[in-house]
């Protein structure tokens, strides 16, 4: 199924990664061998709600992953990056942010663990580090990237020293050869922040530094112009806005989320946001003829992704 879409992608000229999660704590039973607990790093709860499949229940207290249960879960992060060059993305994103697993390992509001993946800064990036580096002995650094949410507070998240722990991990990932760092500037639930020092991470890490949450397009275009950052990467309106690249060539006015039809749900509010008309009356429909070419593929499992 993820090679359709993959091939429809870079049919139409465009490049797609797949972002590999782990969502530890903020999960549920419901979703588990047996009915059991997630895991995370500790057993504390998180406050709030998960969606299942009926509807948003209470999050539960977690088991903490024993040690030596540890490598298994950097093993997954490294078969789900084969598995998406299997599916024929262009490369995968790490995600380390919004306070799911890796970032439950990095801040010490979640991370109470007394062996060597808990207490100082060094030990709660060693998840991080161990995932990054085997998602790029699988697949290459060029083609991993990953995100980081150094304030965020969203799942009940937080750290004592943001930037001491952020600047420690973006020195560490400098000179892998990552493709891009993402990063989620501030918090996405709203609350006000405490002056942070971005620019000092995107120098740590010296690559290719994407800012994310917020931006509009002059703040965008402000910041690329500034070298505060490299680019700028577009969530909700993009949902809002399927042709969001038109619409900023154009100075179109942009369409606004639907914020009650996120996480879960049918079209409504994902797949059902109008086009320019300008814009709708110009597309052709996708008849590519790379679909034939897919079938082949799907029928020939010899066949690369380079052959694609």
């Amino acid at each position: 199924g993820w090679k359709r879409v993959t091939t429809a992608v870079r049919c139409a000229g465009g490049h797609i990664f797949l972002q590999l999660w782990h969502v530890g704590r903020i999960s549920h039973p419901s979703f588990q061998p047996n009915g059991a607990p997630p895991v995370a790093p500790s057993t504390i709860k998180a406050e709030g709600q998960t969606y299942t499949a009926e509807g948003f229940q209470p999050l539960v207290t977690p088991r903490a992953l024993e040690t030596s249960e540890i490598p298994g879960r950097v093993a997954d992060f490294r078969q789900a990056a084969i598995n998406a060059m299997q599916a024929c993305f262009d490369g995968v994103e790490v995600h380390g942010a919004n306070g799911y697993l890796i970032d439950q390992f990095l801040r010490d509001k979640t991370n109470k663990r007394t062996d060597r993946y808990g207490g100082s800064i060094e030990n709660r990036s060693r998840f991080l580090l161990e995932v990054v580096d085997a998602v790029i002995d699988a697949v290459g650094a060029d083609r991993t990237g990953l995100r980081i949410s150094p304030q965020n507070t969203f799942n009940d998240i937080d750290d004592s020293n943001p930037q001491a722990l952020f600047n420690y991990v973006s020195t560490s990932l400098s000179g892998k050869g990552l493709a891009y760092l993402h990063v989620v500037e501030g918090d996405l639930t709203g609350k006000p922040v405490s002056p942070f020092d971005y620019v000092r991470i995107k120098n740590l890490f010296g690559g290719l530094y994407i800012a994310n949450n917020g931006y509009d397009k002059p703040r965008a275009d402000a910041a690329i112009a500034q070298h505060k950052v490299d680019a700028v990467a577009f969530g909700k309106p993009f949902i809002a806005n399927p042709d969001l690249v038109t619409r900023f060539l154009l100075d179109a006015p942009l369409s606004q989320i639907d914020q009650t039809t996120l996480y879960g749900g049918a079209e409504k509010g994902y797949t059902d946001y109008p086009l320019l008309s300008a814009v709708r009356d110009s597309v052709t429909p996708f008849t590519s003829q790379c679909v034939p070419t897919l079938n082949r593929m799907d029928d020939d499992p010899s066949q690369t992704s380079d052959q694609v």
